[in-house]
């Protein structure tokens, strides 16, 4: 049986802190691979100002040199609001023989009772939280931990630098900042 480690976000745009614990998840856990799943909107916060077509782009630019590593745009097909459950059951039912690793923030192992139908969600799907050496988790739900170095980085904050016209080196991969520039995004945030 394969072991799938699940990815999902809105990418905009991917950066390193994104791969980094995508490969820590990816080795800690001994998994096949990573599936990035981007969202095509995103049920608990604003939908992105950036084209699904872009993101996707910006995925698969930031994953290509690593095998391990693939995008499976499952949201971005469903358009509307993604909510875990109905991606997960997705692809169960596209990938039966598969068992998914479903990888969240550890600032996000809290809000599990919050999620839509999290009970049915906890019986298809093993969650992972990624967090940092001294933060404990406090769950009722099963939750494997794996401790990622911390990376202080996120999306918000490359998209303001770009639109400050600061510079984004060593936060996003080269080939995300090549597509950036070409479509010209987070320009005039």
């Amino acid at each position: 049986m394969k072991k799938i480690g699940l990815l999902g976000g809105t990418f905009d745009p991917p950066h390193l802190g994104h791969l980094l614990i995508a490969e820590e998840v990816y080795a800690t856990l001994g998994l096949d691979e990573i599936w990035f799943i981007p969202s095509y909107e995103p049920p608990h916060k604003q939908k992105s100002g950036t084209r699904a077509e872009h993101r996707v782009e910006m995925v698969e630019a930031a994953i290509k040199d690593n095998p391990n590593f693939s995008i499976n745009t499952v949201e971005i097909e469903r358009r509307g609001k993604s909510y875990t459950i109905d991606t997960v059951k997705t692809l169960k039912t596209r990938y039966p023989a598969y068992s998914f690793y479903f990888i969240i923030g550890g600032d996000m192992v809290e809000y599990l009772p919050k999620w839509h139908r999290i009970e049915e969600l906890a019986d298809l799907v093993q969650f992972v939280g990624v967090k940092r050496e001294d933060y404990q988790f406090q769950t009722q739900f099963p939750v494997l931990e794996v401790s990622i170095p911390r990376v202080d980085v996120s999306s918000t904050m490359i998209r303001e630098r770009i639109a400050g016209g600061r510079s984004v080196r060593y936060l996003i991969p080269d080939e995300v900042f090549y597509v950036i520039k070409e479509y010209h995004l987070y320009e005039t945030e």
